[in-house]
């Protein structure tokens, strides 16, 4: 069992629904989602295009996956990250966009959140010591062998690339695109998801994700109300 930590807004948040039906898939329940109906689009082509996604959920990594320590038993996890995230305000994300990330389209804060990005460098550390160490084939698995310098000492001290100065707040839309189906699938997520887009999102929870076997979807086992109790904003 694999699990990992991070941002994903309430089961019942209409973003949260919006990108469960784009992507085929309900992180909280683990049911499958029919598509939605966007013209010029097929359903095979979002399905197809939404495969990698799908199986994470939709959801901001802070905590990439990792197997437990040999001494760390879930209940052990699961208290402390109840502790830590009531040690962390709530806060709002700046408003959301559609962005282009290389070769794959997700939602991305329009400047920089200076928050965000210290409560994911908090997550990563504090959960350090909760993590067994990466398997030769799992540092293989995530060096494709063009990370920069800097990302490959985050692989080996931390467990992932993307962490500390290498972050980049996101949420995943799509798996890798060609450069033909660019422009065609930014349109289609511009026109779907603008209209749950307006409404900024509240970063009040840490949510537990686990996968229960290899190759199985990640599912939401659990979200952690940041703040103390009488100051919680919960949406």
């Amino acid at each position: 069992m694999r699990y990992a930590i991070h941002f994903t807004p309430p089961a019942y948040d209409p973003l949260t629904l919006a990108a469960a039906q784009w992507l085929g898939r309900n992180a909280f329940s683990g049911e499958a989602m029919e598509p939605p109906a966007i013209r010029g689009m097929g359903l095979h082509d979002i399905a197809f295009n939404t495969a990698l996604p799908r199986r994470y959920g939709f959801h901001a990594t802070l905590k990439a996956p990792f197997r437990l320590a040999p001494d760390v038993t879930e209940p052990t996890l699961l208290r402390h990250l109840m502790r830590f995230a009531g040690t962390h305000d709530p806060f709002e994300l700046p408003k959301l966009e559609v962005v282009r990330l290389g070769n794959f389209f997700g939602l991305a804060p329009v400047r920089p959140c200076d928050r965000m990005h210290f409560l994911a460098a908090s997550v990563v550390q504090e959960f350090d010591t909760f993590r067994a160490p990466l398997t030769e084939a799992e540092l293989e698995r995530n060096d494709p062998g063009d990370l920069s310098a800097p990302q490959f000492a985050n692989l080996h001290r931390w467990g992932y690339p993307y962490v500390m100065d290498e972050f980049r707040f996101h949420m995943t839309l799509t798996g890798p695109l060609s450069t033909v189906e660019m422009p065609r699938f930014e349109l289609a997520l511009r026109d779907y998801f603008d209209p749950y887009l307006k409404k900024r999102v509240d970063v009040a929870n840490l949510a537990l994700f686990v996968e229960e076997e290899p190759g199985a979807p990640f599912q939401v086992h659990s979200l952690h109300p940041m703040g103390r109790v009488a100051a919680r904003k919960i949406a």
